[in-house]
């Protein structure tokens, strides 16, 4: 049974991706669709699971400042996905010549998929947290602060990264600025392989339209799926929303999904 401290609560997804609302909307718990309307360009020399990570903290950001003050209390929910091949990072298609391109240089390799998630409590909702966020027990810590977004007056430190199994890492942003909410972020790694592909298949894979909208040019969830030999990691993550440390992170502000009765 889904449950928090506070029956009046909603999970809000900051993302028009009908691959994230199907996912979100597993998890039994009430939740609304708040488009995010960011730039995603990010800074050069980031690494990729630095890119997911602020990339998903900058669209949770923008849908959580335009939230009115009467608002349902909640978890603001952003959420980033890359293809990295050989350090390069490949993003949606420009066209179909692109996207052609992108699964040219995928098929009969391995590449990986990071997965950025951030959570931001509301300020309406800090009332149904259980308790404070803190460093969770069990989990070892990463000396690997990361810097916060330059020029950008909300950004503060990152705590010590927790591990989240062999697969990905979280922190907590204890706060951007006085009054600001309580922040989680991190990111899942998934490696993918593709089979060796024909020109003509690649072709008429991406005709469908399906590529185009998607990072890497393929889902994972649909037609693309032919093109897959073997998944390490996380299928929910390469379909672009890692639930099962999402499942963590919320746990972490007081809403637990399943609960034993």
């Amino acid at each position: 049974m889904a449950s928090s401290t506070n029956s009046s609560f909603q999970l809000i997804l900051a993302s028009s991706s009908p691959r994230r609302q199907e996912l979100i909307r597993s998890l039994g718990l009430p939740y609304k669709i708040i488009v995010s309307d960011v730039d995603e360009s990010t800074r050069p020399g980031l690494s990729p699971a630095q890119v997911v990570e602020e990339l998903s903290l900058r669209k949770a950001l923008a849908v959580y400042d335009g939230l009115s003050a009467d608002e349902t209390p909640g978890i603001v929910i952003g959420s980033d996905t890359i293809v990295v091949l050989n350090e390069g990072i490949l993003g949606k298609p420009r066209n179909a010549d692109d996207a052609f391109m992108m699964l040219k240089g995928l098929q009969g390799r391995t590449h990986r998929v990071f997965t950025g998630l951030a959570c931001i409590r509301t300020k309406s909702g800090m009332e149904f947290a259980e308790q404070p966020l803190g460093n969770s027990a069990g989990n070892p810590t990463v000396d690997d602060p990361r810097p916060g977004k330059s020029g950008d007056e909300k950004t503060g430190g990152y705590e010590p990264a927790l591990l989240f199994g062999d697969i990905g890492q979280y922190r907590i942003v204890s706060e951007y600025a006085a009054g600001q909410p309580e922040t989680l972020v991190g990111h899942t790694v998934s490696k993918v392989t593709f089979r060796p592909m024909s020109d003509d298949e690649i072709w008429a894979y991406v005709k469908t339209g399906d590529p185009l909208d998607k990072a890497g040019s393929y889902g994972i969830q649909g037609l693309g799926s032919v093109f897959v030999e073997k998944i390490e990691g996380d299928f929910y993550s390469i379909m672009g929303l890692p639930l099962n440390l999402l499942y963590w992170m919320l746990q972490q502000f007081g809403v637990h999904i399943l609960e034993n009765t």
